[in-house]
């Protein structure tokens, strides 16, 4: 009968405790920082949705205010909800300094993670041709 040896150390299989604890060090450092890396792309997602309703809401707003001829008067304020997230918008007008015609410019306020957003919307109109327009005559 042949007698067994022990296995020398160095052909023994397994992780030492400096290579666990190393493992363990880098994952410790990788984890928080690709969690970060999520948690940005997933408000930059929700940011732009956020930006793009919000565009609709000002273009809504504007034209709404044209076509009831309420677009030269003055400064108006409201809210509109999509889904969950409401949305606050203010209407101004201004004369233009270039020429007779106005600016008209929508803010819309939104919330994102606890941030508050921004977006403008301008555009030029020519009041004489807005009040003709509301009250239904015609102009030569």
């Amino acid at each position: 009968m042949r007698r067994l040896r022990p296995v020398p150390r160095s052909r023994r299989r397994g992780f030492t405790l400096v290579e666990v604890l190393a493992a363990l060090l880098f994952m410790a450092i990788v984890i928080p920082i690709a969690m970060h890396g999520v948690s940005i792309a997933s408000r930059a997602g929700i940011l732009g949705q956020r930006k793009a309703a919000a565009i609709r809401v000002a273009e809504r707003v504007l034209d709404e205010s044209f076509i009831s001829g309420q677009l030269g008067t003055t400064a108006t304020n409201g809210t509109t909800t999509d889904g969950e997230t409401t949305y606050t918008w203010t209407l101004q007008t201004q004369p233009w300094t270039e020429d007779t015609m106005t600016t008209a410019t929508v803010t819309v306020s939104f919330d994102v993670q606890g941030n508050t957003f921004d977006i403008s919307l301008t555009t030029l109109f020519d009041p004489t041709t807005t009040t003709a327009m509301s009250t239904g005559a015609t102009t030569p």
